[in-house]
């Protein structure tokens, strides 16, 4: 990661680009969006695992663009996604000087259910997330917007981990 840090710093004439990671469930999601136009201009999608996959892909990505902006899906989901996500991103965020923004992950799939576990899912009502079973899986996709909106990113990107009682 040495080479991709040092090339980082010094490359000031390569694109300014904010990237939006969304590890929730497979597949994990990554967009790149311009940063002039805030247009959605390259997307990656992943089932690997969040701990191999992601370090790799932002190695090239590192070499590739002039980051401004890291947000991610803070939860609810995977607990292992969000928290190897966000140590991940909270690292590059503090050693090269890029703000961590976050949303919960009913952001990214219009509001339906997330997997939790088994029958249990999480469920978004206004402000509160409770679980819920349902006899018949609900269909829940997350998607990258197709446009980088910094105002609808929350400041406190801290880790959204709600664990259901099993």
């Amino acid at each position: 990661m040495k080479k991709s840090y040092q090339k980082h710093i010094h490359k000031h004439m390569s694109k300014k680009v904010n990237i939006v990671v969304v590890t929730l469930s497979s597949p994990i999601l990554v967009g790149i969006y311009d940063n002039s136009t805030d247009k959605l201009i390259t997307s990656y999608e992943s089932t690997q695992k969040s701990s191999e996959y992601i370090p790799t892909l932002f190695e090239k990505l590192l070499n590739e663009y002039n980051i401004e902006t890291l947000v991610y899906a803070k939860g609810p989901g995977s607990f292992m996604a969000i928290k190897v996500t966000y140590v991940f991103l909270k690292t590059l965020s503090i050693s090269l000087k890029i703000p961590l923004l976050a949303q919960d992950g009913f952001y990214f799939n219009n509001n339906t259910p997330i997997k939790a576990i088994g029958k249990l899912f999480f469920e978004k009502n206004k402000e509160q997330i409770v679980t819920k079973t349902f006899n018949q899986i609900p269909q829940s996709k997350f998607y990258l917007p197709k446009l980088f909106l910094k105002n609808e990113y929350l400041k406190d990107s801290e880790p959204l981990y709600i664990l259901p009682a099993v």
